[in-house]
């Protein structure tokens, strides 16, 4: 997710949706929210790979865990802050190719389709997103839009 979608504005924001250990993981996996990204926003385990990361923050913006997506960017991109616009809900993650972002390699890219709903209006928000690795773990690094 690029800092271009997650800084529209910070106001009093209802309550991040219900996600709990054993809720099915935002993600899209077939696992258990606590036995998928939930350990990478505990910091239990790092993400091994792009996808994984990839997966794992967008689960951060649906539960809002700022200081998870802090923590998983790359330092020269990395914004102050990430303010959550209250009305937007995230509605499912589809990846659509990767490349590189493996245990083998130091930099991947995980193209997906973000879908969400906008003050009744549903969305999508489609990305090319380009990671590296930094001191040993994935980080995301920015993401061009694709049309």
């Amino acid at each position: 997710m690029s800092r271009r979608t997650a800084r529209p504005r910070r106001s009093a924001a209802p309550a991040a949706p219900a996600v709990t250990a054993t809720t099915p993981c935002p993600c899209g996996l077939a696992a258990v929210y606590g036995d998928c990204c939930g350990r990478f926003h505990a910091g239990t385990a790092a993400a091994p790979t792009a996808e994984l990361l990839m997966r794992s923050r967008y689960s951060a913006f649906v539960v809002r865990d700022e200081p998870y997506l802090l923590r998983t960017w790359a330092p020269e991109t990395r914004p102050g802050e990430v303010d959550f616009d209250p009305s937007l809900r995230w509605r499912g993650l589809e990846i659509r190719e990767t490349t590189d972002g493996s245990a083998f390699h130091g930099q991947g890219t995980v193209t997906f389709v973000a879908r969400y709903a906008h003050g009744g209006e549903e969305g999508a928000l489609h990305e090319r997103s380009r990671f590296t690795r930094h001191e040993g773990a994935w980080v995301y690094v920015d993401g061009d839009f694709v049309e």
